[in-house]
C-alpha cells in the first residue's frame, strides 16, 4: 500500500478577511512532492481556510491512489483534534467541511498529526501565494509557484544553523536578500550584468532561481521539477560530483567555454543578446511529467496561451526584440507565434533549440521513472553522459545547443533576438555562459513562460543578464 503525507494550511488576512489555502501531497517513502494545490476562497476565517486546505489535500491524494494510507500534518490544533475525534465540532461553518474531509478516505486510512508552523512552510507559502493572486484578481498558477523552493530554502537555512562569526548577522531571508543584492550589483568584472536594460524594461525584475532536481522539462510547480527538488537536489548534485571530473571534461570538450576576463564594451561593439523565453504551460505542466522531444509534443493549455499573450505584451511595450527564433516543437512555436503576431515579426525555427529527448521516460512523472527505471535513473543523475533509455544525454544536448548558439550569435551579431525554447536549452546556455559545470543544471529554476537573457560579445565572453523572470505574468 502506498503511503502519502498531506500537509495543509490556510490563512485569512483579517480573520475573517481575504483567505486562501494551500496543500501538498508527498510520497512518504521518498519525500517526493507529488501534487500541490492552492486557491483563493474570498472572505473567510482562518479555520475555514484550513479546513478547505485539508479537503483539497485529501482529494488530491485520493486522485493519486484511493487505496493509499494518508498521514495528515497541519499546524492547526483545532483541525487536527477535531478530525481525530478528540474535540467536538461546534461551529456550524466547520461541520460540513469536516464531514467532507471525512468522506474522502475511509477513516482507517487517515491519521492526523499536529506540527509547529515552522515545519509547515510549504503549505503556508502556497496559501499565501493564493491570497496574493486573489488580491491581484488572478488565480493561483502552479507554473508560477515558488512555494516548494522557498520552503526548502528555509529548511536548509534552518538546518545550517546560525551564520558563522565572520559573516554578518541575519536570518535566511536577510541572507537571500544579500545574495539578490550581490547579483544586482555585480559589475562587468563578474561577468553578470545588473539588469536587462534594453531587454524587458522597468518592472521586470531579475529573479535568481532556486534549486531544481531535474534539469529537463519535467513540468509543473514553480518550474521544471519543483515537485522533486528537495529529494534529488542533494542526491543528484552529489552523484554528479562523485564522478564529475571525467564526465565534466567529456561534456565540456565539444563546447566553447568563454575566456575569463572582460574587455571594455566600447572595444567589442554591441553584443548579440538572446532573450530566452521558455514556452507557456501545457496540459502536462501541472502533472509534473517529463515532456521532451521524444514523442510528447503537447500544445499550450489555456493557461499557457494566456502566459504567451502576457509575454507578448511585455515585449511589445519594450520594443527591443529584432528577430524571433523558436524550437520546432509545437508548444514553442505556439508561444513564439503569439509574440510574433504582436511584434509583426516572422518566426525562424532552429532544430538545436529543441528539448532533450527523454526516451522511455516521456510522459512519466519523476516518481514513475523511479519506480520503473531505478537503475537507469541513478545512472542518469550521476553522469551527464548517460541518456534515458532510448533518449539523449545532457552532454549531447550541450553539444547541440552550443552549436546552435554559435550559429545564432554569428547570424545575429549586435542584435537582440528572442529565442523561444525549453528548460534544458535555456539552462545549458546559462551554464555555458557562466563556465559552470554540468551539475549546475540541477541548481537553476525556470518557470513556464519565464524570461532569461544572455549577451554574447565579440571576444567570446558572455554576460548573464536575467534569469527566470516572471514579473510579466503577475
Amino acid at each position: 500500500m502506498r503511503e502519502f503525507i498531506v500537509e495543509a494550511d490556510g490563512g485569512s488576512r483579517g480573520n475573517p478577511g481575504p483567505a486562501g489555502y494551500g496543500s501538498v501531497v508527498i510520497d512518504a517513502a521518498t519525500g517526493e512532492t507529488l501534487m500541490e494545490a492552492a486557491e483563493y476562497i474570498g472572505v473567510a476565517t482562518n479555520n475555514v481556510a484550513e479546513y478547505k486546505g485539508l479537503v483539497a489535500g485529501l482529494k488530491a491524494a485520493h486522485r493519486l491512489d484511493p487505496a493509499a494510507s494518508v498521514h495528515v500534518r497541519m499546524d492547526s490544533k483545532l483541525v487536527v483534534e477535531q478530525m481525530s475525534g478528540r474535540w467536538k465540532i461546534k461551529h456550524p461553518d466547520m461541520r460540513p467541511l469536516a464531514a467532507e474531509a471525512a468522506r474522502v478516505f475511509p477513516a482507517d486510512q487517515v491519521t492526523y498529526e499536529w506540527i509547529p508552523r515552522e515545519r509547515n512552510k510549504h503549505a503556508d507559502r502556497l496559501a499565501n501565494e493564493a491570497m496574493d493572486a486573489g488580491k491581484r484578481g488572478a488565480a493561483w498558477s502552479p507554473s508560477a509557484s515558488t512555494a516548494e523552493l522557498d520552503a526548502r530554502a528555509a529548511r536548509s537555512a534552518a538546518a545550517a544553523g546560525p551564520p558563522e562569526p565572520s559573516g554578518p548577522p541575519g536570518d535566511a531571508a536577510a541572507g537571500a536578500a544579500r545574495a539578490r543584492a550581490a547579483l544586482a550589483g555585480a559589475g562587468p568584472s563578474a561577468g553578470v550584468s545588473a539588469g536587462a536594460d534594453g531587454v524587458l524594461g522597468a518592472g521586470m525584475t531579475a529573479v535568481a532561481g532556486g534549486v531544481t532536481a531535474v534539469p529537463g522539462e519535467v513540468t509543473g510547480g514553480a518550474g521544471d521539477v519543483t515537485a522533486v527538488a528537495g529529494e534529488v537536489t542533494g542526491g543528484a548534485g552529489e552523484a554528479v560530483a562523485s564522478g564529475e571530473s571525467a564526465d565534466r571534461r567529456a561534456a565540456s570538450s565539444a563546447v566553447r567555454t568563454p575566456p575569463v576576463g572582460w574587455a571594455a564594451p566600447a572595444d567589442l561593439g554591441a553584443p548579440a543578446t538572446f532573450v530566452l523565453l521558455r514556452h507557456g504551460e501545457t496540459p502536462l505542466t501541472p502533472e509534473k511529467r517529463f515532456s521532451g522531444s521524444g514523442g510528447t509534443d503537447p500544445s499550450l493549455s489555456a493557461v499557457g496561451r494566456e502566459q504567451a499573450e502576457r509575454a507578448a505584451a511585455a515585449f511589445a511595450a519594450r520594443g527591443t526584440i529584432q528577430a524571433i527564433v523558436s524550437s520546432p516543437l509545437k508548444r514553442c512555436q505556439e508561444t513564439a507565434r503569439t509574440v510574433a503576431a504582436r511584434l509583426g515579426l516572422d518566426v525562424h525555427l532552429e532544430e538545436g533549440l529543441r528539448e532533450t529527448d527523454f526516451g522511455a521516460w516521456e510522459g512519466l512523472t519523476f516518481g514513475e521513472v523511479r519506480e520503473r527505471h531505478p537503475e537507469e535513473l541513478n545512472a542518469w543523475l550521476a553522469s551527464p553522459k548517460t541518456a534515458p533509455p532510448g533518449g539523449e544525454s545532457f552532454a549531447a544536448v550541450s553539444r547541440r545547443v552550443a552549436a546552435a548558439r554559435d550559429r545564432l550569435t554569428s547570424a545575429y551579431a549586435g542584435r537582440t533576438v528572442l529565442l523561444v525554447t525549453h528548460v534544458t536549452p535555456i539552462k545549458t546556455l546559462v551554464r555555458l555562459a557562466l563556465g559552470a559545470p554540468p551539475e549546475s543544471l540541477f541548481r537553476m529554476e525556470l518557470a513556464a513562460a519565464s524570461v532569461s537573457a544572455v549577451a554574447y560579445y565579440a571576444d567570446g565572453n558572455a554576460s548573464v543578464r536575467l534569469l527566470n523572470d516572471t514579473s510579466h505574468l503577475r
